[in-house]
């Protein structure tokens, strides 16, 4: 996993987005909920959309509460885990 990947680790406004695409099972739980947030790739695993800043960070967070498999990890601007 390249941590300097923008499909893998994006800043949006408070938060930094990570996905680890190893614990990727391709539910897609994140697309439904913040379908301009992230999208799956021709291996069914999830990666982040240039888009994701036209969701509210509400959305994107509840998309990471959505993974059956805790795959997205969100922190705060402090470097504060706030998901899982």
């Amino acid at each position: 996993m390249d941590d300097n990947d923008p499909k893998i680790v994006k800043k949006i406004r408070r938060f930094t987005m990570r996905i680890d695409q190893s614990l990727c099972i391709g539910a897609a739980t994140c697309v439904a909920i913040a379908p301009k947030g992230w999208a799956l790739d021709e291996a069914a695993k999830a990666y982040i959309l240039e888009t994701a800043e036209e969701e509210t960070d509400e959305a994107l967070l509840e998309a990471a509460k959505g993974c059956p498999v805790l795959a997205i990890f969100i922190t705060d601007e402090t470097g504060k885990q706030v998901y899982p």
